[in-house]
């Protein structure tokens, strides 16, 4: 069975796809100052990691969890809104590296399930 790490075209497309994701990122009023002093080589190699590894890739996260990386960002007043932008901007540029629309929906889906971890909350009770 292909990875969506193999559809999305392996180590060297994600390289590319998270660069170009986080100069999207940082151009989007919504959410660049969420990004102010942070130095954005870290952040892209972490990134890259945790793409590669929720994807089926070989590469395996040891960064903080989603709740500890983002609860100073949570004080500063993330919210939905702003998740909503980030996922916006990952499925605009996975697009323009002509990802298909399937795997964007994939891409997203695995955005949205750290949604409630990302925002430091109890998970919504769906259904």
């Amino acid at each position: 069975m292909t990875t969506l790490y193999e559809k999305l075209g392996g180590a060297k497309a994600l390289d590319a796809v998270v660069d170009a994701f986080y100069e999207r990122v940082l151009a989007d009023q919504r959410i660049a100052r969420f990004f102010a002093g942070v130095d954005m080589r870290t952040q892209a190699a972490k990134q890259k990691a945790f793409l590669a590894m929720v994807t089926g890739g070989p590469a395996r996260y040891t960064g903080k969890s989603m709740r500890d990386g983002h609860t100073h960002l949570v004080e500063q007043g993330l919210d939905d809104s702003h998740v909503d932008a980030v996922i916006e901007d990952l499925g605009a540029t996975l697009a323009q590296f002509g990802v298909s629309e399937q795997d964007i929906a994939a891409c997203a889906a695995i955005a949205e399930s750290v949604r409630d971890d990302v925002l430091n909350r109890t998970p919504v009770a769906r259904g």
